[in-house]
């Protein structure tokens, strides 16, 4: 039965905010199942996509981003409650919605067997967006804070998704070259164990080059869902994979909850923090 329920009320957002200059816009958390909702999602997702700078995204001429994993998910949705305006959606796929899937959707760009003892306690999210005029601190932290207060409604211990880099990147820079940085960073200083390591299908390769043969960009940008993953403790399982639907290079994540920064996961868990604009945005 499609349901949708309050995961993080306004009134819980409201109640760290001090001193504030005016009225800001109050945010309600919903998880849902249903299926009016979840279209709206699917159409923010489309209609942040064709706008990102760097991504593209075909094969969604009815103004939807939509895939067959999305009726097996839960999703979680940011409302702005003045407009009533969905603003920011991502999707979790529980153990029980990857075995009606077929499969984790990670598992359509990588190897992902090396998973699979984690599996029974492992969530996957996925399509992660925030409308462009909403990407403050508070919106972005509240959507952490979801995150964890799903996993701890439900008892899941790990979290994983993949977090995408355009190809192409900021202007000046070659096709590539962000993807190469944002590899060499998180190999060096964020990388899972080997018995976590999964490999990706189709490797990034740009104008017939490997990302070893493509040269890393001066000044690294790194994505704010990767600095949200990377700041709660989660390791990267190895090589990005290619999708060329949406002209990216995702890289495979990895969080286990209990391993996880307390001193954040606290922040986190406070659902006041929620609504600071300090939080992981840039």
């Amino acid at each position: 039965m499609s349901t949708a329920s309050v995961l993080i009320a306004p009134e819980e957002i409201d109640r760290g905010r001090t001193g504030s200059a005016g009225p800001a816009p109050r945010y309600t958390l919903l998880l849902t199942t249903d299926a009016t909702l979840i279209e709206a999602a699917q159409r923010l997702r489309h209609g942040v996509f064709t706008a990102e700078p760097g991504f593209t995204l075909t094969g969604a001429a009815d103004g939807r981003d939509a895939d067959r994993f999305d009726e097996h998910c839960d999703h979680l949705l940011v409302r702005e409650d003045v407009t009533g305006d969905l603003v920011g959606c991502y999707r979790m796929l529980p153990p029980a919605g990857a075995v009606a899937a077929g499969s984790l959707y990670s598992a359509t760009e990588f190897d992902v067997r090396a998973l699979d003892p984690l599996r029974p306690g492992l969530v996957e999210m996925g399509r992660a967006v925030v409308r462009a005029d909403h990407r403050s601190g508070a919106v972005v932290l509240l959507m952490w804070a979801g995150i964890l207060a799903y996993l701890d409604r439900c008892g899941y211990d790990y979290v994983t998704g993949c977090v995408s880099v355009p190809v192409h990147g900021p202007d000046g820079y070659p096709p590539g070259a962000q993807i190469r940085g944002v590899r060499d960073f998180v190999r060096r200083r964020h990388a899972a164990p080997a018995l976590h390591t999964v490999h990706p299908y189709r490797p990034v390769t740009v104008g017939g080059k490997g990302l070893d043969d493509i040269e890393p960009p001066e000044r690294l940008v790194v994505p704010p869902l990767m600095r949200g993953y990377l700041r709660l403790g989660a390791q990267v399982c190895g090589e990005p994979a290619h999708d060329p639907d949406f002209g990216v290079g995702d890289f495979p994540a990895l969080l286990d909850k209990r391993r996880a920064d307390t001193r954040y996961l606290r922040r986190l868990r406070s659902v006041e923090a929620a609504a600071l604009a300090g939080g992981i945005a840039p």
